[in-house]
């Protein structure tokens, strides 16, 4: 059998991201990167593409636990702990564009940095982006931590923590375990509840961003 090596060139996965770039590069060719090596009977690449069909897609396998990670043939404590290295870099890489002090330039690096914040978390959680009026970012707080299906948000307690930060304007965001981001009705509601109270003190809400599988901007949908 033909190994990685015996393909042409421009074929082969890392040849292929020095030529074209990373982006030029499919799921299971970035993963081919990262595992280096197949198994007996399976190059990398094989091994890449039966991985995200068994972990249903990239994001399954990213969110892996150790045991179920583990337990795949051709990984193993040593890979887990590379990838969990990967992750936590990207993490801190996407938190470097949102540093205390520095102004939201970005909308996109912005969803990017609260999506991994709380995607694939097993619990509802809410949170806030406090920003000051020129938009410079003074905190990202997590307020209420909940269950599999939901979380209960005060206003009262929104409120007290943006005046302590002397908040000028406000982002919120939270997750929905189940991976569907459609804002529920109860989200719509309990934005503009928050929105309303905050007003009073002169705070605005930007926007609500719920995080799934994707992320949906109530702005965006014009459901502030």
């Amino acid at each position: 059998m033909d190994t990685i090596k015996d393909w042409p060139k421009d074929e082969r996965p890392r040849e292929k991201l020095l030529a074209q770039g990373a982006v030029a590069l499919s799921d299971a060719e970035l993963l081919a990167i990262f595992l280096r090596t197949g198994v007996t009977g399976k190059t990398a690449l094989d091994l890449a593409r039966e991985l995200l069909r068994d972990f249903d897609g990239l994001r399954g396998l990213l969110s892996a636990d150790q045991a179920s990670f583990c337990t795949a043939k051709g990984l193993g404590s040593a890979k887990y702990a590379q990838l969990q290295a990967v992750l936590e870099l990207s993490r801190r890489y996407l938190a470097e564009t949102l540093k205390r002090g520095d102004a939201l330039c970005s909308p996109e690096a912005t969803r990017a940095y609260l999506a991994t914040r709380l995607r694939g978390q097993p619990h509802e959680i809410f949170a806030c982006l406090f920003l000051d009026n020129r938009h410079r970012v003074i905190s990202y707080d997590e307020m209420f931590h909940g269950t599999i299906d939901g979380a209960s948000v005060y206003p009262r307690e929104v409120t007290k923590r943006a005046l302590k930060h002397n908040a000028a304007a406000v982002i919120f965001v939270h997750n929905h375990p189940s991976g569907v981001a459609e804002p529920s009705q109860a989200d719509i509601e309990m934005t503009r509840r928050l929105k309303t109270t905050l007003a009073l003190f002169e705070v605005r809400v930007l926007d609500h961003l719920v995080v799934g599988d994707e992320v949906v901007s109530l702005a965006q949908r014009g459901l502030l």
